[in-house]
């Protein structure tokens, strides 16, 4: 079971990767037969990813195009805050927390400006910035490659940056949220800290509007049991709701201030 798992996320990657994938390439990269194949294509298709056609399949979820981090400041402001703000109560005096780059963490980041005896980890210049003056906050950056056009910064030694601690709760923003494909986001590299981040952290805090909802992107942070808390608009549709909910995720609905 657990091969045919890894096979078919393979699958999947390939199909995000370009676009179709063919039984009989699947068949001599994975050295199974055509019927196991068109097994787990039939498999994908029944996800909503990918359709079949003769030979092989199409991906459905065509990969929403990155936006420069200026634009995407501009895009849902009142509701990123919102999200932002919602997800600032959830962190108490003595925590820890790591806060991704990214528009609406940078929200969380603004509502965090008052909060005392707080930890704060982050790769986002952004983040850094709006915490720089904040008395009560101690603020760590990661350090590594600075990649301008979302103001993040990320690599090797952003990763191993993160390696002596353990922290109480990340707060990620995603650019994919897909019920099985997982999380997901645009740059390779940002994936790879992304993941390092989930895996020191206790407690995993996804901020995303329903827009990203059913969106898959070329690379995945991480899959779905992964991740402890959703926070988004109301946007989000009874299907991605209740399958959250089916996975034991908690899920926080925000309006946006008029």
């Amino acid at each position: 079971m657990r091969n045919t798992r890894q096979r078919r996320e393979q699958i999947m990657q390939l199909l995000i990767q370009h676009g179709v994938v063919h039984v009989s390439d699947l068949v001599e990269r994975f050295g199974v037969s055509s019927v196991t194949i068109r097994a787990d294509l039939t498999h994908i298709e029944s996800q909503g990813l990918a359709t079949r056609n003769h030979g092989g399949a199409a991906l459905v979820r065509t990969p929403p195009q990155e936006q420069d981090i200026h634009e995407k400041d501009e895009l849902n402001h009142p509701l990123k805050d919102a999200i932002g703000a919602c997800a600032a109560r959830l962190v108490k005096p003595g925590d820890s927390i790591i806060i991704d780059s990214g528009s609406t963490t940078m929200m969380l980041a603004q509502h965090l400006r008052l909060h005392q005896n707080v930890i704060v980890m982050t790769n986002g210049l952004n983040v850094a910035w709006e915490l720089a003056n904040a008395p009560g906050v101690e603020l760590r950056m990661t350090g590594g490659l600075l990649r301008k056009q979302a103001l993040s910064l990320q690599g090797s030694q952003a990763e191993a940056s993160l390696g002596p601690y353990s922290f109480d709760t990340l707060f990620l923003g995603v650019d994919g949220f897909d019920l099985q494909f997982g999380l997901t986001t645009h740059h390779e590299a940002e994936a790879s800290l992304n993941h390092r981040m989930v895996e020191r952290a206790r407690k995993v805090v996804v901020l995303t509007d329903a827009s990203k909802f059913g969106r898959v992107s070329l690379h995945r942070i991480a899959l779905l049991d992964q991740v402890h808390t959703v926070i988004t608009d109301p946007g989000i549709s009874t299907e991605y709701r209740e399958g959250l909910q089916r996975l034991g995720i908690e899920v926080i609905v925000v309006d946006p201030v008029p």
